[in-house]
């Protein structure tokens, strides 16, 4: 009987839905497994073999847990929420929540196709009122929190009330965005709007001024990742930095909780260090500068104090509040127009960008160390959210206050003896100090670090900065709130009215508060967000209900926020709900967290490392403070899944024809290669009639062929639309079915590593599953498998695969899989294998990977539950043990013959065995034996002469 996949894939699709195979509930007969995707955006394009590479290395993993006896929740949604979706709104005035349905079919219907393992009741969609429901009650809990910095943990805004109340902020240690001071009386006297203003300096989630990336063609803020050299990643639209009032989560009071939890999951050292950098933790001294001839002063933070003394200027981010102060009418011109330069790039470009610019404010800041006069500068490579947005600069210790004092002709003061800094900086991790004060100069103070190694420096001006009162000890971190405003349509809408131009949360019981329509989907004419267009996007306070804006009369009834929650809100603690998605009461259940508890197994791409998984750790520790979440980290293991690659194919027009040359030709001519869609060429073969309908100006294409064929030039790309390499899983299912799909990405190379798609390889994986169809099925349709003894032969071939195979799975080296299972299938093949007991464990080994040809296999084994059910396998060690081995035969060296022994011969046995046999005595003939050398289990050497 032919392996007809076809019929086999439709069939079990069909009877997994019927049947719940892979509905999963709490069991607490049973441990319990979470596999977790990183979940969808539901783009327009639908899905390329590239996309479900993850879901598959995840959907084999599930499913070997499960036959491991695990209870397996491997759920999936999507993501969606997102700019594509109103971008597309915007040009055809179709409503994003219609595009949105429609692509979110479109990839239920790929994701079916694959045969995965999902949990589909489970299925949430950010986008809908049930969903969304749960982020803005998180926000509103965030909203009405402050962070504890003496218990690290958040804590309800009511307690920092309490303590104003009684004592100001005396005693106070918590996180906020400018240190406040006043007393219990102060506080009291404040108006209500005065108390929301101060409130605000504490929250969690806060209103603040903030720069930001504005895109003034899209109408709205957009995140680091989605800016790339000074444009919007969708549509390439001019950025500009601005300061703006937005929505802000005060991400940067978990910082050291963020770096601590590193320590206890198990994600790879590389992801680990990427987070560390980007929270940035670093110790050091706040240290204030007066302004000569003001009676102003600024602090700046440095990790190295001992370095005072080679401060030759200062530098200010150009965001700093401290520009327009220190700025000079002389030089306001030249300053006004860097500042307008440096708005156009982002952060992340201005720290990656080496490039020295700058412009001098005209002012001096005096060195409290020297009683110099530093001139203050401005320049991009200072940031205004890390430290103070001010530097001092040492240009002898540091590579870019080098490049900045070598560039504007600035002093450098080396602070270390025998340094060169003639040619670059010094790293003075150590050494002795010197010029500190310089030789000959009166000093300004009464200190001195000369003579003392580098280290004993550090300690010692950290304890001088400390007694004298000019500055504090104190640690810092590069980690940035989060900017949680979008100016954008398609967003969950925050549950906020202001009244007297303050935020208040509408009740958590009118809860959720859904997207209002809007006749446009642009920002309004007066630059207001698009929900400015709603025509009912009012509170009513007394009825505790949205209203017609016509009514608002900010008494009773007041406006709602305008701004909409940013793509990573909803993605924060999506986890989470997929334990619980149809719960109308909690964000889950206690008793349902508890068994799941958090996820085992999350894979995703490394895009997502500085960005959502910074996000749902401090979201979920968030939560995790109050007890919503039993589990401080919600991913404990992380696998990154590498990218597939396009493989491009290419014709070769001769130049002012329409004629084409084939590959090995086109050299004879003068020809312009262009991209040509991959669907229509086999193993470099172009269609040539698919070709000329492919589009009008190819209709009357001539073409000079080799051997009757035209060979097209291959190169290795991204995978995308405008290289016509984007290879359709569904074309690919169709063709070879979604067995061969799953066997053939994981065949292309280890999951974390990023490799090529070649449609020429998949012929392989597809062979090998007749092959392995051929095992139990005879050509005429004979079903093969037999009771019976299994041979010693076939004992081996299968337990050697169950160590292979079970050793990789938890390795995740699926290729290596795949090799193992085709030499087992060839053994067998050889061995005629037709052992019931045998071909039944194999069927077992194979169904994580081609679920569909073992689940029909199984069936017709006999079973009438799913293969999913069945059990692992166990690897028995016995069957691995030789009973004989095979020596080679060496006469000085050369090896001439081989001869088989009993595993457990010994050495005087094996030396007298093959002495006495007759190929031996061929090879002497006379000669004499000088000794013999025996290699265990390898070789025999009779040295002759």
């Amino acid at each position: 009987m032919e392996y007809n996949f076809r019929e086999i894939e439709k069939k079990w699709h069909q009877r997994w839905v019927e049947n719940h195979t892979y509905k999963v509930t709490e069991d607490e007969s049973k441990k319990k497994f979470y596999v977790l995707n990183m979940f969808p955006y539901p783009s327009g394009a639908g899905l390329h073999v590239g996309h479900p590479l993850g879901y598959i290395a995840s959907d084999i993993y599930a499913r070997y847990k499960r036959l491991q006896g695990f209870n397996v929740l491997n759920p999936m949604g999507y993501d969606a929420y997102g700019l594509p979706a109103e971008q597309y709104a915007i040009q055809t005035g179709q409503h994003p929540a219609i595009t949105t349905a429609a692509n979110i079919n479109r990839y239920r219907e790929q994701l079916d196709k694959i045969g995965f393992c999902f949990d589909w009741d489970r299925e949430i969609r950010t986008c809908e009122p049930n969903y969304y429901h749960w982020t803005q009650w998180a926000f509103q809990k965030m909203f009405g929190s402050f962070y504890c910095n003496d218990c690290q943990k958040a804590q309800p805004i009511e307690k920092l009330v309490a303590h104003f109340e009684q004592q100001g902020t005396e005693g106070l240690n918590v996180a906020c965005s400018e240190e406040l001071t006043f007393t219990a009386d102060e506080w009291k006297a404040m108006s209500e709007k005065q108390q929301q203003e101060t409130l605000m300096n504490y929250r969690i989630a806060y209103l603040g001024e903030t720069m930001v990336n504005w895109c003034p063609k899209l109408g709205t803020v957009l995140a680091n990742d989605e800016v790339v050299d000074g444009v919007s990643e969708r549509g390439g639209y001019p950025v500009v930095q601005k300061k703006m009032r937005q929505w802000c989560l005060r991400v940067s009071a978990y910082a050291q909780r963020l770096l601590d939890g590193l320590d206890t999951i198990d994600w790879t050292d590389s992801l680990k260090e990427t987070q560390r950098n980007w929270i940035g933790r670093s110790e050091g001294t706040e240290v204030e500068f007066k302004i000569k001839d003001s009676d102003r002063s600024f602090t700046i933070f440095t990790t190295r104090a001992d370095t005072m003394f080679g401060v030759t200027f200062m530098v200010l981010a150009p965001e700093s509040e401290l520009v327009p102060l220190v700025t000079t009418a002389e030089q306001k011109a030249e300053v006004e127009a860097y500042l307008e330069a440096t708005k156009k790039r982002t952060e992340r470009e201005r720290i990656a960008d080496r490039r020295v610019t700058g412009v001098f404010s005209g002012s001096y800041a005096i060195n409290p160390f020297t009683g110099e006069a530093n001139p203050i500068w401005i320049s991009d490579y200072v940031l205004a959210g890390y430290g103070t947005g001010a530097i001092m600069a040492v240009p002898a210790h540091d590579s870019r206050d080098y490049a900045f004092a070598k560039h504007f002709n600035l002093p450098i003061v080396p602070l270390v003896e025998g340094c060169d800094v003639s040619e670059e900086s010094f790293d003075a991790k150590e050494g002795i100090v010197t010029n500190s004060p310089k030789e000959g100069v009166t000093p300004y103070i009464d200190f001195s670090l000369n003579g003392l190694t580098v280290k004993e420096a550090i300690a010692a001006t950290k304890k001088y900065v400390k007694e004298h009162n000019l500055g504090r000890v104190k640690v810092n971190f590069r980690l940035r709130d989060a900017i949680f405003s979008r100016q954008r349509y398609w967003g969950e809408p925050f549950p906020v009215y202001y009244k007297d131009n303050m935020p208040y949360m509408i009740p958590e019981s009118c809860l959720p508060l859904e997207l209002p329509e809007v006749s446009k989907f642009l920002p309004t004419e007066t630059g207001e967000p698009p929900l400015g267009h709603a025509t009912n996007w009012a509170w009513d306070t007394v009825n505790n209900k949205v209203v017609a804006n016509e009514l608002i009369d900010n008494k009773t009834i007041f406006p709602l926020e305008l701004n909409t929650m940013p793509g990573f809100a909803g993605s924060s603690a999506y986890y989470l709900r997929y334990m619980d998605p149809k719960n109308d009461k909690a964000l889950v259940d206690p008793k349902v967290d508890a068994y799941w508890q958090n996820v085992d197994l999350y894979v995703g791409g490394t895009e997502h490392a500085t960005g959502h998984l910074i996000y749902s750790r401090f979201w979920n520790k968030f939560l995790y403070d109050y007890g919503y979440s039993v589990k401080e980290e919600p991913f404990q293991k992380l696998v990154n899944q590498g990218m597939i690659q396009g493989r491009s194919n290419f014709v070769y027009r001769i130049k002012d024809t329409n004629t084409f040359v084939s590959l090995g030709l086109k050299d004879q001519y003068d020809t312009t290669p262009l991209h040509v869609d991959v669907n229509i060429v086999t193993n470099d073969v172009l269609d040539v009639e698919a070709f000329k309908n492919w589009r009008p100006e190819y209709n009357n294409a001539e073409f000079i062929l080799e051997d009757g064929k035209y060979i097209c030039g291959w190169a290795i790309e991204k995978m995308s639309k405008s290289m016509f390499n984007v290879v359709n899983p569904d074309m690919i299912v169709e063709k070879f079915g979604a067995d061969t799909l799953r066997l053939y990405e994981m065949f292309l190379g280890p999951v974390e590593q990023s490799k090529p798609w070649d449609t020429n390889g998949i012929d392989g994986c597809h062979r090998f599953l007749k092959k392995f169809w051929s095992l139990y099925f005879s050509r005429d349709g004979k079903f093969l498998p037999e009771e019976g003894e299994a041979t010693k032969e076939e004992l081996k071939s299968l337990h050697k695969l169950i160590k292979k195979v079970s050793a990789d799975i938890e390795a995740f080296s699926y290729n290596t899989s795949i090799s193992a299972f085709m030499i087992c299938v060839n053994e067998l093949g050889q061995l005629k294998c037709k052992n019931k007991q045998v071909l039944e464990q194999l069927v077992v080994l194979i169904a994580p990977f081609a679920p569909h040809i073992a689940e029909e296999l199984w069936e017709q084994l006999g079973h009438t539950t799913t293969v999913c059910d069945a059990q692992w396998p166990k690897f028995n060690e016995k069957y691995l043990v030789e009973d004989n081995m095979r020596l080679s035969i060496s006469f000085n060296g050369k090896t001439r013959f081989t001869m088989d022994f009993p595993a457990d011969a010994d050495q005087k046995t094996i030396e007298e065995t093959v002495l006495a046999d007759e190929q031996t005595q061929k090879y002497i003939d006379g000669k004499q034996i000088v000794k013999v050398i025996i290699v265990p289990k390898r070789i025999v050497n009779i040295v002759i002469k």
